[in-house]
């Protein structure tokens, strides 16, 4: 058994000289200790009882037990229950267990707080509880806190209601690791996050016994502390705590300060942590460095860190190997190390193994894969499964796994719930669900949107190159621009037509040529109206001739007329036959009079 406690608690003396202060050196120290020792030794040899009590709890401490065991008996044969306390710390320390108990029920029964914590540990170790309860409820309520605490652990080993009291009491005493267990226990039992006021999910009475605990030096308290402050966003305490904790060797701390590290730009500091806590075995440190390394184009040592990962037990090396080897074409590797992962319960991996599956063609197996990564929350599984059965033809089933993925916030499966509720009419269950992938940043579900808001809109009066008919931007306008933004080319055509209605010709041009340059034919089209309105003709044949190429039917009936008037019959003939091809049918009737109009000039 260790010896108890401090030195006045475990010694009852209260008589050992305290360090001055952090700048008083070794040899100082040393030679002050020898002469209290040498003063005390002194007293004892002319009888002092106290003297030798001090004396033996002083050898004992520096581990003379030959040299204390005579003090010690000495001073217990005299009656001092401190002495009869120490002397069963002594000989439990020579293995003498039941001889250590039976001075120590001695300085129990005189009152020794220590001794009875002491004597009712040493009957837990025996197995007999009962004595263990009696002799650690009378050190507890006599207000000793490592009674308190051991009582509290006896009592919580039987799921005895008592023991949060004593946790309690224990704490309160000064106990950091009840003080740590007693935080433990109330962040389990905290309430949601609304009804404790605290905004990072932890009880402000959790959070004071975590402090309390860190403040004492338990290193997982200071972990714990750090992890709610770094939640709170005060990264500067937390880091604090996170070094506090990581110097006395958490590997968990050394890992948090070093993604602390990381997100504050300072890489190297944060290798150098998570190459600490890699040491002593942390496996997330493990990836982190793998991590960094793959990022550096160094992929053998991330290899090798994600090799120590996965023989710290952590998984997610298998995983990031899985990526590494993808990332290599070296693809049967990566099946591998990603199977590894997913029989492990890894989701990603399973997701990411499913994957492969598909690219190769094996549907059959990449299926179940899907099914077992979305079951265990993988979001992007569960939209993988929507595509996968969308492919079949499964449009119910198809949409119930867009739909679970939607609810957990994933933009493109909420994309497709809309769509599918268009298909079906249901228009205001389609526009909540566009809202989100639109304000999830897809500009597809930003453009359907602005189409469903559009369609509701009083008509305006027709308009083709730009006449005047509405100043003020509505909602559909913001979403159209929106997507036009992000490089949807139909919603850069369409914001182009809403300016071309305002008057607004310069930017009415300027989204026709961005969607116009990035293919749009409908762009290239609309741009070459805007250009001939203004007067230049031959470079909106330039842009005619680009959508006509594209298959724009009304493009290649407008080049026909541009060249019929410039008297290029054979070139307008030409261009009025592609029309009649592409339609549609409007411009297909039109194009095939013009032909035979030409046809007619040409045979003349």
């Amino acid at each position: 058994m260790d010896v108890m406690g401090d030195k006045a608690t475990l010694f009852e003396t209260g008589r050992f000289v305290q360090p001055s202060g952090p700048g008083e050196t070794v040899a100082t120290e040393a030679a002050d200790e020898a002469a209290e020792e040498l003063r005390h030794r002194l007293a004892a040899e002319a009888g002092d009882v106290e003297a030798m009590s001090v004396l033996g709890a002083m050898l004992l401490r520096r581990g003379d037990l030959d040299g204390a065991e005579p003090q010690l008996r000495a001073a217990t044969a005299a009656g001092d229950r401190a002495a009869a306390n120490n002397l069963g710390v002594l000989l439990h320390q020579r293995g003498y267990a039941d001889e250590a108990a039976g001075w120590w029920r001695i300085a129990a029964v005189a009152g020794s707080t220590a001794a009875a914590h002491a004597l009712g540990r040493h009957h837990r170790e025996k197995g007999d509880e009962p004595a263990a309860e009696y002799w650690l409820r009378q050190s507890a309520e006599q207000g000793h806190a490592l009674g308190a605490y051991a009582l509290a652990d006896l009592l919580e080993h039987r799921g005895d209601a008592g023991a949060a009291q004593w946790m309690r009491a224990a704490a309160e005493r000064g106990h950091r690791e009840a003080a740590y267990r007693l935080a433990r226990a109330l962040d389990r039992e905290a309430p949601a996050e609304e009804d404790t006021g605290s905004d990072n999910g932890v009880s402000p009475e959790a959070e004071q016994w975590y402090r309390q605990a860190a403040a004492r030096g338990h290193r997982r308290a200071a972990l714990h502390l750090g992890a709610i402050l770094e939640k709170r966003g005060e990264l500067k305490e937390a880091g604090r705590w996170y070094l506090t904790s990581a110097k006395d060797g958490e590997a968990r701390a050394a890992c948090a300060l070093g993604f602390l590290l990381r997100d504050a730009g300072d890489v190297e500091s944060a290798a150098v942590w998570w190459l600490r806590a890699a040491q002593d075995g942390d496996g997330n440190a493990a990836n982190a460095l793998g991590a960094l390394h793959a990022e550096r184009g160094e992929t053998q040592t991330a290899e090798r860190w994600y090799r120590a990962a996965m023989d710290a037990g952590d998984e997610n090396g298998a995983y990031n190997l899985g990526l590494l080897c993808a990332e290599q074409g070296r693809t049967a590797q990566a099946e591998q190390w990603y199977r590894r992962a997913a029989y492990a319960g890894h989701r990603e991996a399973a997701n990411a193994l499913a994957i492969l599956l598909l690219q190769v063609g094996d549907t059959t197996g990449a299926e179940p894969w899907f099914s077992k990564a979305a079951e265990a929350g993988s979001v992007d599984a569960a939209f993988n499964l929507g595509i996968l059965f969308a492919g079949r033809g499964e449009d119910v089933v198809a949409l119930r796994w867009y739909e679970r993925a939607a609810a957990a916030g994933h933009t493109e499966a909420a994309l497709q719930v809309g769509i599918a509720l268009l298909r079906d009419g249901d228009e205001a269950t389609a526009e909540r669900h566009l809202r989100c992938a639109a304000g999830g940043g897809s500009p597809e579900a930003a453009y359907r949107l602005a189409t469903v808001l559009d369609a509701r809109r009083p008509l305006t009066p027709a308009h083709e190159l730009g006449e005047p008919v509405h100043s003020s931007k509505t909602e559909c306008e913001e979403w159209y621009e929106r997507a036009a933004s992000q490089g949807h080319r139909r919603a850069q055509v369409r914001v182009g037509m809403l300016a071309a209605a305002r008057g607004d010709v310069v930017e009415a041009a300027r989204w026709y040529r961005e969607a116009a340059e990035a293919g749009s034919r409908n762009g290239a089209f609309n741009l070459g109206l805007l250009l001939a309105r203004e007067g230049s003709e031959p470079e909106a044949a330039v842009w005619w001739t680009r959508a006509a190429d594209a298959g724009h039917g009304r493009a290649a009936l407008r080049l026909a007329l541009v060249y019929a008037r410039r008297g290029e019959l054979v070139e307008g003939q030409r261009w009025a036959d592609r029309a009649v091809t592409l339609g549609p049918g409007e411009v297909s009737e039109r194009a095939a009079r013009l032909r035979d109009a030409l046809r007619q000039e040409l045979s003349a």
